[in-house]
């Protein structure tokens, strides 16, 4: 059952990767490619890597790939300059891929992949843990003040990103907390007097509406 899972998601994974590249809607190749990636994670899964898999569906496509849908799905991208761009580089696309592919095979064909080649782990995870765990005690014990030093980097990168882009323009409003404090009820209330309607004759009791 494992190997039959194994092979369909394998496969649907082979034709959604396909159809990123060959999709002429770029709204159509980004969500093939969200297909694809919830295959992968499932062959991560498979593999008895759930946290590499759990990763790549929280961070991939719940976060990275919805950021470039609805950046395709805003932006004005001209479809039929993109179809005649298709086949003006598929004599480029092709010896590429071809060459990919060689070498892909012939990785494969050396036998440094098989299970009898691959070395024995040095710390082997119990039957009743798993890798999310232990990746968890690592991180947090041994790579604990790297890991914090990567967190302070990405948030000093967070503000150096805010304030490059926080730029002062023209005709544009700002709030400014301080002012709206001290504001005052006759700085923003002004009394306004209308003249009153012309009597009619009638007295008040005939225009219940007044």
């Amino acid at each position: 059952m494992e190997k039959l899972l194994f092979y369909v998601f394998a496969a649907v994974l082979i034709f959604a990767a396909t159809m990123v590249i060959t999709a002429r809607n770029p709204v159509h190749a980004a969500l093939f490619l969200v297909l694809a990636f919830f295959n992968s994670a499932v062959l991560w899964i498979i593999a008895g890597a759930e946290f590499l898999g759990i990763v790549l569906v929280l961070v991939y496509v719940g976060a990275v790939m919805v950021l470039f849908l609805f950046v395709v799905m805003m932006l004005d991208i001209n479809l039929a300059r993109l179809r005649e761009g298709f086949i003006r580089h598929l004599y480029i696309g092709l010896p590429i891929a071809a060459i990919i592919v060689v070498q892909m095979i012939l990785v494969v064909n050396t036998g440094a992949m098989s299970p009898g080649e691959m070395p024995e782990p040095a710390m082997p995870i119990p039957e009743d843990t798993g890798n999310t765990s232990m990746l968890g005690g690592v991180l947090y014990t041994v790579y604990v003040y790297p890991f914090e030093l990567a967190a302070v980097v990405l948030l000093v990168a967070i503000i150096a990103s805010i304030m490059l882009t926080l730029r002062r323009r023209d005709g544009v409003k700002h709030q400014d907390v301080a002012e709206q404090v001290r504001v005052r009820k006759e700085d923003r209330l002004r009394k306004a007097q209308f003249p009153r309607a012309a009597d009619d004759g009638r007295n008040d009791n005939e225009h219940p509406d007044r």
